[in-house]
Formats: C-alpha cells, sequence, structure tokens
C-alpha cells in the first residue's frame, strides 16, 4: 500500500525543494550582480549616441540604448538602476576589476575577453574613416601615408583596429569623442576612426568632412559583466536573448534615434 505513495511522496518533496532553492537562488543571483542593492550599469557618452555610446539629457540623466536595456535588466532583478559614466569603452574596461559596475554594454575583443566575460553579440557595426574638410583622401590607400594623422578614442577596439590597419599613417589615441571633434574640425587631424554610424552624424555636424566608402573591420558589441559572475553572465545572457526575439531590442533602438538601422547579431 504505502508503495502506491511512493511517487507522490517523492513529487511533494521535490516541489518543496525547488520552492526553498528559489529564492536562494535569487538572492545569490542579486548578491552578485547587484551586490550594492543597485544594478550598476557602466556607459559611456558621446554627443552621437548610438547602440553602444548613450547621451546626457536635457534634464540632467541619460538616454542610450544600454541606458533602456539597463533599465529593463533591472527592473526584471527587482533592483534600482544606476548609471556609471566613463569617457570612453577603454576606460570601462579599466575598471572591470575594481568592482565599480555590475553590467555593461560594449565592443568586445580578445583583449577585452581576458577583463570581462560576454553574453550574446547584440549589434555589428562597420568601422572606417571620416576625413577633415578639404582632405583630397578618397581611400584608405591613399590615407595610409606618412605624415597622415589619425585619431581614434583611446584604448578602444577601434584604435586597435585602426593600429593594425595602418601601416604609415600614425594613429593617436584620445580621451573623448567631444576632443576628437573638435580637431577634426580645426583641421588638426586628418581622420578619425570610429563606428560608421558615428561618423555619419560627425559629417552632418562638420561641413566637407567625408566618410570613406571602405571598412577596415566589424565592431561586435555585447553584453559583459565582470569575470567570475556566472549566475550574473547567465542571466545577462538571457535577457539578451529575450530581449532580441520579444521586442525590447528592438524598442530601445528605435527609441534612441536608431529606427532605421537593422539588429545585427553576427558578422559577414
Amino acid at each position: 500500500m504505502f508503495d502506491q505513495f511512493l511517487p507522490c511522496i517523492a513529487g511533494l518533496i521535490l516541489g518543496v525543494s525547488v520552492m526553498l532553492a528559489a529564492p536562494a537562488s535569487a538572492d545569490g543571483l542579486k548578491a552578485e550582480i547587484a551586490p550594492t542593492g543597485k544594478l550598476r550599469v557602466a556607459i559611456a557618452i558621446s554627443p552621437a549616441g548610438g547602440a553602444f555610446w548613450s547621451t546626457k539629457t536635457e534634464a540632467g540623466g541619460y538616454a542610450g540604448v544600454p541606458v533602456d536595456l539597463g533599465r529593463e535588466m533591472a527592473a526584471q532583478l527587482g533592483v534600482p538602476v544606476e548609471y556609471v559614466v566613463h569617457q570612453n569603452s577603454g576606460q570601462i574596461t579599466d575598471a572591470a576589476s575594481n568592482g565599480t559596475w555590475d553590467v555593461t554594454f560594449l565592443p568586445k575583443d580578445p583583449e577585452r575577453e581576458t577583463r570581462m566575460s560576454f553574453g550574446p553579440v547584440y549589434e555589428v557595426s562597420d568601422a572606417t574613416y571620416i576625413v577633415k574638410a578639404g582632405s583630397p583622401v578618397m581611400n584608405f590607400q591613399q590615407l595610409d601615408q606618412p605624415g597622415i594623422k589619425v585619431a581614434a578614442v583611446n584604448n578602444t577596439t577601434t584604435m586597435r583596429g585602426a593600429i593594425a590597419h595602418l601601416k604609415n599613417a600614425k594613429v593617436t589615441g584620445y580621451q573623448t569623442y567631444d576632443e576628437i571633434f573638435g580637431w577634426l574640425k580645426s583641421g588638426e587631424i586628418d581622420a578619425f576612426a570610429l563606428s560608421r554610424d558615428q561618423l555619419n552624424a560627425m559629417a552632418k555636424k562638420i561641413p566637407g568632412t567625408r566618410v570613406l566608402d571602405e571598412t577596415f573591420k566589424q565592431t561586435v558589441t555585447a553584453v559583459a559583466v565582470p569575470l567570475n559572475h556566472p549566475l550574473a553572465l547567465a542571466f545577462a545572457s538571457k535577457f539578451m536573448t529575450d530581449a532580441a526575439s520579444n521586442g525590447a531590442l528592438r524598442k530601445a533602438y528605435d527609441n534612441n534615434g536608431l529606427k532605421d538601422n537593422p539588429i545585427r547579431t553576427q558578422t559577414k
């Protein structure tokens, strides 16, 4: 007779175990991904915005795809969001081991993969150059000449790509987009290496500049967490996979001036 009830008892014990384990698992996740009680999202600021860069708002807040994604991620966790502002992705990378941020969305490359853990790619962008007003340069061959000054945002995957790509022109790193914008506008530099969408926006603000047609690398942008945070990585990865399928990622693009930009998750 007792044998008839064994499956029921076993099921009841399993159900109780799951109920007991669920809060512990949730608590463990929050302790790892939001140890301060807030989800600290690292962002980088530029006037142009985009899939990686964020912007400052007139009200004193921040806008951008990472801003929207970070807010939604915090809501799912049931914690407040806090944005940790940096000047570029290199600064975010340098702070990865300092415990100052919990999650970020930034371009990845082999060097960064040794310093943080990445989840799914949500953006693929083409990197190229914009040349100053009046420049005779029309292509990469004409750009890669001795004496040509090329700027890039310091310690970024695009800067490393430009250094590898250009054998004769000199690539110099600067801390901010604004700084390089000023140098390009004044003609102090010959070109600027960045993603095509960012440079197209810049070209509209500096008459006479020209974005080159060729592409020297494809930059992939993904969600990332500090190393040795397996629960955080699993949660962030699932969040991004869901966001790509349920429309949340598309909504973040549309809310930030990227309605005409397709979502690209794989390189060609």
